[in-house]
């Protein structure tokens, strides 16, 4: 019988659990470069020949059918339909260049989308057992709420990491809100390896999402802006974690991202741990949502 509510006629070594202390200051081996850990960009799909980025190890869509309203996820070859995609994994690639990256596409062209196939994506992801699941996503329907907060919490319980995506306007908008997924806007600083805790939630990193470049269709690259291109890269951060730390649950990778930030100071006496020189410059803008 599983441990269900409470713990009765068993001990500590009943459920003994192999864990990992996680890495000194929230920072990963030098080796770190995501070999082994599986990313899920769920998306617009990923462009499959794009040299920022690679073949994806495996690319579906979701479809519903028009007459029975039944949907489903499926393989596929079509790739990208809007760049969205494309860019969150090659900040994704950037980061962690060692991960495996595969692809799931929930949005048509222009960004177009519906919340029931989001739903459907990430569902499908979560039970794949994805070890990373980047949404740089967002739905503000509210009828979708409870569902999608079920969902995330069904990923955390079982190991799937899912980052998301903060919306860029000040609206409440899902699943970025629940504290079972790691939540993601950007800030403004040009050093493109940093990352910033947030003391005032519900948003809880800052990761760079100021004029990026980013891989595009087409094999272009573009410059843009948005929390949707600072997910990936933090999404990247926690691969490389779980390359060189396999066995971290997804709290002790919140700590890890907390420890790292370049904002949280360990001890005020030392200048070592100040936070870095803010060199903002300009505002946020964009961001796909359902």
């Amino acid at each position: 019988m599983g441990l269900t509510w409470s713990l009765r006629g068993r001990g500590p070594e009943d459920v003994l659990v192999l864990g990992d202390p996680g890495p000194p200051g929230g920072q990963p081996a030098a080796p770190a470069t995501g070999r082994g850990v599986r990313v899920c960009v769920v998306d617009s799909g990923v462009e499959r020949d794009h040299p920022l980025v690679g073949e994806p190890a495996s690319s579906w869509v979701v479809v519903k059918d028009g007459e029975s309203g039944e949907i489903t996820v499926e393989p596929t070859t079509t790739g990208d339909t809007c760049g969205h995609g494309t860019a969150c994994a090659g900040i994704i690639r950037r980061t962690a260049p060692e991960c495996e990256i595969h692809s799931v596409r929930v949005l048509g062209e222009r960004f177009s989308g519906t919340g029931d196939i989001l739903m459907a994506g990430l569902r499908w992801a979560v039970e794949q057992r994805f070890d990373v699941v980047n949404l740089s996503l967002s739905t503000t329907r509210t009828r979708f709420a409870q569902e999608l907060h079920s969902l995330a919490d069904s990923a955390y319980f079982a190991r799937t990491v899912i980052v998301a995506s903060a919306h860029n306007t000040p609206v409440e908008s899902f699943p970025w809100r629940f504290a079972s997924v790691i939540s993601v806007g950007s800030h403004q600083e040009d050093d493109p390896d940093l990352h910033l805790y947030n003391p005032a939630p519900p948003v809880e990193f800052f990761g760079p999402g100021q004029n990026v470049t980013v891989p595009w269709l087409g094999g272009r690259t573009i410059r843009t802006t948005g929390n949707s291109f600072a997910t990936p890269y933090v999404a990247g951060l926690c691969a490389r974690l779980l390359s060189a730390h396999p066995r971290m649950t997804a709290f002790q990778l919140k700590n890890a991202l907390y420890l790292s930030a370049a904002n949280v100071r360990h001890d005020p006496s030392t200048a070592d741990h100040a936070p870095r020189p803010s060199t903002a410059a300009g505002d946020t803008h964009d961001d796909a949502e359902i």
